[in-house]
């Protein structure tokens, strides 16, 4: 890999990082024609880093099929206008297939989830995340911690041995943790992703961080350009102006332990006539009050 494709993969990565519901049809099975209008839309609002296979998109409810049929889609609805950062994760075969299934469709970086298991040990942590970076050296690899416990130290040692380890989703509750672990590990060496969305960027961008995911991105990308500017300015009112604005509809998401993450995104395209409210087990979808709950905050914000 050359710097300069270095370069371009971490400047898509210090932005927006917008992560697409996944759309299901009458049938339950993914709707190809409306996952496309979702990303051009996305496209058409400015965005231009796209993770198909994100926790906003149900990764983990999705077949093996569905999640490539979303890679799929999303590489090809991208083009040249947006990055595309696919997630991976799963046991570890089925991760490195997925990586290289999506650089094998044009993919530019894959995301890492956190693996899922009961006893991760932090030297399996860099193993399994270092078979996943040797199977794709071409492209960038960012790993996805929602850990507290692992240390800076160990993402530094996978990046001495996998320098296309170039970015990091952060994604643990705790702004002061987050400034500890990414010098630790080397702030100017990584790109540092805000990985708990528009709540938590400005505190983190405070500590280095110069991107976040975002969900609210699928219902109001202009909302979450706003935030984007007024962080990379370093106007921390406007940003917290635009916080302000999408107070009530983050605390729906991150109620009950999250567990309205990608309901209350789905309700919102919903009202929106966007897309179906459908969401997959096990989410559920929104009571009746909640739903106009989501549809009053949505309504006030821009087309």
């Amino acid at each position: 890999m050359t710097s300069a494709t270095f370069e371009t993969q971490r400047a898509a990565l210090a932005d927006v990082v917008a992560i697409p519901v996944t759309p299901f049809g009458e049938d339950g099975g993914v709707d190809r024609e409306t996952h496309r209008a979702l990303l051009r839309r996305l496209l058409e609002g400015g965005v231009t880093t796209l993770t198909p296979n994100g926790n906003t998109g149900e990764f983990y409810a999705l077949t093996p099929e569905e999640r490539r049929l979303v890679t799929e889609l999303t590489v090809e609805e991208a083009g040249d206008r947006a990055s595309v950062l696919a997630g991976v994760g799963h046991d570890l075969p089925t991760a490195v297939a997925s990586a290289r299934h999506a650089r094998d469709l044009g993919a530019t970086m894959v995301m890492v989830h956190q693996p899922v298991h009961p006893y991760v040990s932090q030297g399996g942590w860099v193993d399994y995340h270092r078979t996943i970076a040797e199977a794709v050296p071409a492209l960038g690899v960012v790993p996805y911690i929602r850990d507290a416990r692992l240390p800076g130290a160990r993402l530094a040692e996978l990046a001495d041995s996998c320098p296309n380890v170039i970015g990091v989703k952060y994604a643990v509750p705790d702004a002061a943790r987050f400034a500890a672990f990414a010098r630790d590990a080397g702030l100017e060496r990584f790109v540092w992703v805000a990985g708990l969305a528009e709540p938590y960027a400005p505190s983190y961008f405070s500590a280095g961080a110069t991107g976040f995911t975002s969900g609210l991105v699928n219902v109001a990308p202009s909302v979450s350009r706003d935030m984007i500017e007024a962080l990379r300015a370093g106007d921390y009112p406007a940003a917290m102006k635009v916080w302000e604005r999408i107070r009530r509809f983050e605390e729906l998401r991150a109620a009950d332990g999250s567990a309205g993450n990608v309901t209350v995104v789905k309700e919102a395209l919903a009202s929106l006539g966007l897309c179906r409210r459908d969401v997959r087990p096990p989410g559920r979808t929104l009571p009746p009050g909640e739903r106009a709950r989501v549809a009053a905050i949505v309504a006030a914000w821009p087309a």
